[in-house]
């Protein structure tokens, strides 16, 4: 099975997708003061580990060299909440990480310049990233990088079993065959956590979706979603699929580096989890299998966020082009294993990284979980339904999603 990993090879893990934040604390609109005057910025970023946070003041610091403008690199303890904070006391950051949960509703409170609408190297990016930081027809903010979810499998598990190449599953069959020939002496076939960011993607892969096409209608109780999930809760009762906390692990990485499970879903911050706490593990990742509604996967990004109305806006435009050229994103790639978010930055990657092709192939056909402003609330009881999908009914589990997410677009829309 090739290629393969090694954990070791890889560094710090991916920055981890921030909670979704309601500003409510916040006056809606309007411009802001920004942190700092015209001689300087101020960048906010939610580092993952010292590689992220060294490589970005090294690529921030050489640009205000470049440009004579001193920047300050804040390595926020708490993201989510020293934004808001930023934001709700008239004071925010020049520039700053702006996850893709978090958009909608920065976006929709008009507290984001919608700078990168009108920027020179808009096309460059995956069609997948300008959507997820588009809101109301405008391109807001450029994405730094991102990642996908694929199928991480443990080798030695593999060939133990007696799998080969031929067998790696492309499909909900060949991953249910897959996943019971590995299930064996306590180790479980797959696993991955039990939240809608995971299992949503089978959801999808049914040929389903929790909103309509034009993204005013709620269809979360659809036969194809009911799908999905009567395909997890299959998985669960075969006994091949087990939950994280089901092998006294914090999540699906966890489990596969303890040798718990043969397989698991996951994104490339997985490589750096591995490879700092399980180095001997050896691995491949493959693209996730399709459904009966073909491929799906979820990606995740964050933007560089700028705030509306900024003294400082043209600066921190010059310095997020710079951020998010090919040459610099291929050097955070080097630094801290993310995937540049340009079309072909991402192919430079891929080759270069051939391990974590799947990852980026992903990102053809991949779409961003829902996260429109007052989501949040309602996914979190949704994850919480799923944590009992095994002895649940998926059809009242949906039924339950599709009149509070509904409620929810409602109240999003009134705006």
């Amino acid at each position: 099975m090739t290629p393969t990993h090694t954990a070791a090879r890889w560094g710090a893990a991916l920055l981890a997708s921030a909670t979704m934040l309601t500003l409510a604390a916040c006056s809606s609109g309007g411009a802001t003061d920004g942190s700092s005057d015209s001689a300087g910025l101020t960048v906010m970023i939610g580092s993952s580990g010292d590689a992220e946070t060294t490589a970005v003041t090294d690529a921030v610091t050489s640009w205000g060299e470049e440009n004579g403008t001193e920047v300050d690199v804040v390595a926020a303890s708490d993201l989510t909440q020293q934004l808001g904070q930023g934001f709700s006391g008239g004071n925010p950051p020049d520039l700053f990480y702006m996850s893709w949960d978090q958009f909608q509703t920065y976006a929709s409170n008009r507290y984001l310049e919608p700078y990168a609408q009108d920027a020179e190297n808009a096309d460059a990016f995956y069609p997948a990233l300008r959507d997820a930081f588009t809101y109301d027809d405008q391109f807001y903010c450029e994405p730094k990088d991102f990642s996908t979810l694929g199928l991480v499998i443990n080798t030695d598990l593999w060939a133990a079993a007696g799998l080969t190449d031929a067998d790696i599953p492309t499909d909900w069959a060949s991953l249910e065959s897959a996943a019971t020939t590995l299930t064996a002496d306590g180790v479980a076939g797959l696993s991955f956590g039990a939240e809608y960011a995971r299992i949503g993607t089978f959801m999808n892969q049914a040929g389903g979706s929790l909103l309509s096409e034009d993204g005013e209608t709620v269809t979360a109780d659809t036969p194809e979603n009911v799908a999905g999930l009567a395909e997890v809760k299959k998985l669960l009762t075969d006994g091949t699929l087990k939950f994280p906390a089901d092998l006294d692990s914090g999540w699906s990485g966890e489990a596969f580096g303890k040798g718990a499970a043969a397989m698991v879903i996951e994104g490339p911050w997985i490589n750096g989890a591995l490879a700092a706490d399980y180095p001997d593990v050896n691995y491949t990742v493959a693209e996730l299998p399709a459904g009966p509604g073909g491929k799906s996967t979820f990606t995740f990004s964050n933007c560089w966020g700028i705030p509306v109305g900024s003294e400082t806006a043209e600066q921190a435009e010059s310095l997020v082009t710079a951020l998010t050229s090919d040459e610099q994103q291929l050097a955070f790639s080097d630094a801290f294993g993310v995937i540049p978010s340009t079309e072909t930055g991402a192919a430079e990657y891929a080759t270069k990284y051939p391990e974590n092709a799947a990852f980026v192939t992903g990102n053809d056909y991949a779409v961003s979980p829902v996260a429109f402003a007052g989501a949040a609330t309602v996914i979190t009881d949704f994850n919480s339904a799923l944590e009992g999908l095994a002895t649940g009914d998926p059809e009242a589990i949906l039924a339950d999603l599709q009149t509070n997410l509904q409620d929810a677009l409602d109240t999003a829309n009134a705006q």
